[in-house]
């Protein structure tokens, strides 16, 4: 176990996870828990190895899953991307288990929302 993962989110401007959130921001991001960035243009980061990817943040709440991921990566390298194909929400539930796993390494993580659902 290590101390504080970094967790990154990463989201298009003006997505519809963002206009879903309104003025209210989900506790984990609004607590500085998790770091809230936006993005222009399309893909996956440039830096980084996309760890998992999946088609809606629904399948995030598989918390097995994401952890086992992160922790089959190795201990070296730039960020581990997981990369969510298209949303509409982004839940605190789907955000705390990507948080969980990156607490468990010392890379940092970015959650990534390609598109609006």
């Amino acid at each position: 176990m290590t101390t504080e993962g970094v967790l990154i989110v990463q989201l298009p401007r003006g997505s519809a996870v963002e206009l879903n959130w309104g003025e209210e921001l989900p506790p984990s991001i609004a607590s500085g828990r998790i770091v809230l960035e936006h993005f222009a243009g399309e893909g996956p980061p440039e830096a980084g190895a996309v760890v998992l990817s999946v088609l809606s943040p629904e399948a995030l709440r598989d918390r097995q899953q994401v952890c086992d991921v992160i922790d089959e990566a190795p201990d070296e390298g730039g960020p581990l991307v997981v990369i969510v194909e298209a949303a509409e929400y982004l839940r605190e539930a789907e955000l705390t288990a990507v948080l969980d796993a990156a607490d468990r390494t010392h890379r940092p993580v970015i959650l990534r929302v390609l598109a609006n659902a």
